[in-house]
């Protein structure tokens, strides 16, 4: 099995290149630590948009039936 070898990145401090595959991999953890904290603050947003669509998806539906019920109270009388 062969060794892993790399190459610095020219220019961007922090970035190196697996010489095997191609693919530029960073070094630096605290920008990989900064993206993943982004990536988590970016799914709890949208968690929180779909449970605020949801939401008013099902107010909506219980603002219809209560319309209706009110239509039939009134053609009732």
């Amino acid at each position: 099995m062969r060794g892993v070898s790399y190459l610095k990145v020219q220019g961007h401090e922090g970035l190196v290149r697996d010489v095997s595959s191609g693919a530029i991999i960073s070094t630096n953890d605290n920008e990989y630590s900064a993206f993943k904290l982004k990536r988590e603050n970016e799914l709890k947003r949208q968690k929180q948009i779909e449970d605020q669509v949801k939401e008013l998806n099902d107010l909506k539906s219980e603002m219809l039936e209560i319309k209706q019920m009110l239509n039939i109270l009134i053609k009732g009388k």
